[in-house]
């Protein structure tokens, strides 16, 4: 084999290597990747089924239920036209608080029900998850002091 003939095969080689690892690479981020989604869009099976989402939008007020000895907590998240009801075991983010926004992540069960495996809440008065701000904001909820959370009809 010609010095020529090798060089051009190692080159070969290297070249599918890098290939290969780029493909990889690009599925492995894909696969890991967590979208957000309100609850309107999850009722219109826009989110995929079977996989780890971010739940956002508004505690409601009045749904936050506890069982008393348990760690389970059940609350609705709700946009302006829908809501999902988001169940957590777990200890909640100490300013986790109706009327607030939240984002949840974790899987949409057959039952409808959110199993949410973490919890983030606001972490000041002024702060609101961006991509639950830009959503509430899309549909015309009032933002500020003046704001009560959505009932969906």
């Amino acid at each position: 084999m010609t010095p020529r003939r090798q060089r051009m095969i190692g080159l070969s080689v290297a070249f599918a290597g890098v290939v290969l690892a780029a493909v990889v690479a690009v599925q492995a981020f894909q696969e890991n990747m967590l979208y957000f989604y309100s609850p309107t869009a999850i009722i219109s099976n826009e989110a995929p089924q079977g996989r780890t989402l971010r739940l956002g939008g508004l505690v409601e007020t009045g749904s936050v239920t506890r069982i008393p000895g348990e760690l389970e907590v059940r609350f609705m998240v709700v946009d302006t036209e829908n809501r999902i009801e988001v169940a957590y075991a777990g200890v909640l983010p100490d300013l986790f608080r109706e009327g607030q926004g939240v984002i949840a992540i974790g899987e949409l069960e057959g039952d409808g029900v959110f199993r949410a495996n973490e919890v983030l809440a606001k972490h000041d008065e002024n702060y609101m998850p961006p991509e639950v701000a830009e959503m509430l904001k899309e549909q015309g909820h009032p933002m500020g002091e003046n704001a009560t959370t959505p009932t969906p009809e």
